[in-house]
């Protein structure tokens, strides 16, 4: 019974895939960070563009996991 939140700094490949992931901030619990980085390795993003040509990028994700009753 772990709640949480998360935020983590992804670095965008203009192919759209994460090239690096970091724990920015930890929820305070090693399994629920562990799964937040788990996740967003396996994302797709749309890449930045700039002149219409995609970019290496940089974005913060916010994860918040929450028990409901």
């Amino acid at each position: 019974r772990q709640e949480g939140a998360v935020m983590l700094r992804v670095t965008v490949s203009p192919n759209g895939r994460p090239q690096r992931v970091e724990l920015l901030q930890s929820s305070g619990f090693g399994a629920l960070d562990a799964a937040a980085l788990e996740a967003v390795r396996r994302w797709e993003f749309l890449p930045a563009r700039v002149g219409g040509l995609a970019v290496i990028s940089e974005v913060e994700v916010p994860i918040r996991f929450q028990l409901r009753e």
